[in-house]
């Protein structure tokens, strides 16, 4: 891509060094590998996501809890994903959770490390708490210029509408954030071009058999269609929760289209009644591998665990498309 999320201020460098905080299943250090990055550690508390690391980047991930492991050496930059359950407006926005001051421990590291760049990666309205206000304050009392901003991986070629905030932290002064918009669409159809049309259980090509309930709703929607296309053609069976709020939430039992992005994958991206999962002509929820393709994950990447867990991965990731536009962005401003 020509477009760059933030201003070149200094001459590129060869593999700059990377460490990488709650690292998940390793889709912003591979983004940053295939950018010409070296990722020298990775730390993950979850030891099904540490294993889809190590199986596509290598040993250098650790499991452990990122409160426990002590930072060492040094790094050119220091990324990090977050937890965002505790911010995320799509659960229950707790500001007690105690997840929350996990984002804070950046900032330890970073007294550390001293990497000229800091990224944070995380839910748009984490720039909005007061965990983000003191980790940017942090950052910039040791040294950081601070820009933050809120972006759609949409907007950098992944077929999916995902808004996540990105905190950009420089020792080398301000890295503005430019906006970008692409020409055209990137659709569904388009991120499934040449998968089988139905799951072969090939590569996690692979989608749950609905029940008999199940299969019956998915009948009744339509192509964009949802709950309340199952509400107005077959009441019973309908859940009594829908008719108490039948406006809220209407992506639940959402069928997706052929000619449009899909909604945001969250971690019950195989459960219909999550959010918009219904394929667009099949009565079954997406299969992972399609969900892999919807966030711009390469068909050679391998996935550890059960099918559960596989969805949480692609779920809790950053699409590629994104965090390869962030680290061509962090490259230029070495």
């Amino acid at each position: 891509m020509r477009e760059t999320l933030l201003s070149s201020f200094m001459p590129i460098k060869a593999k700059p060094t990377v460490v990488d905080l709650f690292s998940g299943a390793g889709l912003l250090s591979h983004a940053f590998v295939a950018e010409g990055f070296q990722v020298l550690r990775a730390v993950e508390f979850n030891p099904i996501a540490a294993e889809t690391y190590r199986l596509n980047l290598g040993d250098h991930v650790e499991v452990a809890d990122v409160r426990e492991a002590h930072p060492a050496g040094r790094c050119d930059v220091l990324v990090a994903g977050p937890p965002c359950q505790g911010f995320s407006t799509l659960g229950k926005r707790d500001v007690r959770d105690s997840r929350n001051l996990l984002s804070l421990e950046v900032l330890r590291w970073a007294k550390v490390l001293k990497p000229e760049i800091v990224v944070v990666e995380n839910v748009a309205a984490f720039l909005e708490s007061p965990v983000w206000g003191r980790l940017a304050s942090g950052l910039r009392r040791v040294g950081y210029t601070v820009h933050a901003a809120s972006y759609n991986a949409y907007d950098f070629g992944a077929p999916q509408i995902r808004h996540r905030s990105l905190t950009v932290a420089s020792r080398g002064g301000s890295l503005p954030v430019s906006r970008w918009r692409r020409t055209g669409t990137v659709t569904v159809r388009e991120a499934w071009s040449g998968l089988p049309a139905r799951p072969d259980g090939r590569n996690h090509h692979y989608a749950p058999r609905p029940s008999p309930f199940a299969l019956a709703r998915m009948r009744l929607i339509p192509a964009g269609g949802d709950k309340r296309d199952i509400m107005r053609r077959a009441p019973k069976l309908a859940a009594p929760s829908w008719w108490r709020v039948p406006g809220d939430v209407t992506d639940v039992w959402g069928r997706m289209e052929w000619e449009r992005p899909s909604n945001t994958l969250r971690t019950a991206l195989l459960n219909p009644s999550k959010g918009r999962y219904i394929h667009p002509e099949q009565h079954r929820v997406i299969s992972l591998r399609e969900a892999a393709r919807l966030h711009t994950i390469p068909d050679r990447w391998v996935f550890a665990g059960w099918p559960t867990h596989v969805a949480m991965q692609i779920g809790n990731s950053v699409p590629p498309a994104l965090g390869r536009a962030v680290a061509r962005s962090v490259r230029a401003g070495l």
